[in-house]
């Protein structure tokens, strides 16, 4: 066969088309998207005696190839439908676990605030008692207290820092006392002159002060709570808002006799607090006032 007549039988030829009709002889759909093995095997059966051993012996390891791989993929996309609806689960008891923990977390908060605020209402009946009882034994011409902070504002302050420092442990309530008296160097004055009243970076500048290093933020936080029970009704705490697009800021505020009378050193030749670091190491009431005798909280 010349080269012209070779290329004229191979221009005939289409590899799709012969497919196709190889099919249609075995009765094969070859258009069908899975392969199917018993078909497989049954067109190797059929050429197993128009074909050598070894290329019958090729087909069938080939069509058991094609049902394995089928089995796996079958398997593995059933394995892939379990995970996902696993991973499904689980995204959605980690939202509900979620949502479930914030919602305690809300309570716990919430109970917190709630028993604190009672047992300062409780406080301040057992000072307001205690405090009306005891005025009247006051020496002469000495006022009585109006909270834990203007009691302790009004002692030695050296008493005070064996007391709270040395005897008890109890620096920020120390720090607290301090902070308060120097309200004249970093409180703010109200207008009026009615009052005057301390943020947050005010008691940190008057720490500073005090302590001569800046102060931790957890040191000013529990500063800053110390203030709210030490002052009782003496010491509000509300918030400021100069204009509308500033954000609110907390002060505690008192007025201006509370805040004159913090500096007054009313009881300084009382000895008021002698003997007393075991009972003021309670705190939170008003202490007991006496002309010659001991504070109590």
């Amino acid at each position: 066969m010349d080269d012209a007549t070779r290329q004229d039988s191979c221009a005939g030829q289409n590899p799709e088309t012969d497919d196709a009709a190889l099919a249609d002889q075995f009765d094969i759909d070859s258009g069908q998207s899975e392969l199917d093995t018993a078909n497989l095997q049954s067109l190797v059966d059929q050429l197993e005696e128009s074909v050598s051993p070894l290329v019958s012996s090729v087909l069938e390891e080939l069509v058991a190839t094609v049902d394995h791989l089928q089995t796996r993929v079958a398997d593995l996309e059933a394995d892939l439908d379990r995970t996902h609806d696993v991973a499904t689960t689980a995204v959605g008891d980690a939202a509900e676990n979620t949502s479930r923990l914030d919602n305690v977390e809300a309570q716990q908060e919430q109970t917190h605030e709630v028993a604190k605020s009672a047992i300062a209402k409780a406080q301040q009946l057992d000072a307001d008692a205690d405090h009306q009882a005891d005025a009247e034994t006051l020496p002469e011409g000495v006022e009585p207290s109006s909270s834990p902070l203007d009691f302790f504002a009004n002692c030695r302050q050296q008493t005070l820092k064996q007391v709270f420092v040395e005897q008890s442990n109890r620096q920020n309530t120390y720090r607290a006392i301090a902070v308060a008296k120097r309200w004249p160097e970093f409180a703010t004055e109200r207008t009026d002159g009615s009052g005057v009243f301390l943020t947050k970076d005010d008691v940190e500048d008057a720490l500073l002060a005090e302590l001569g290093r800046t102060p931790h933020r957890q040191t000013i936080a529990r500063v800053w709570d110390t203030l709210q029970e030490l002052g009782g009704t003496d010491l509000v705490q509300k918030t400021r808002q100069v204009g509308r697009r500033q954000t609110q800021t907390e002060i505690l505020a008192m007025d201006i006799e509370t805040a004159e009378g913090l500096l007054e050193q009313r009881y300084v030749g009382l000895d008021l607090l002698t003997g007393s670091a075991g009972k003021v190491t309670t705190g939170g009431v008003t202490p007991v006032v006496t002309g010659g005798g001991g504070a109590t909280v």
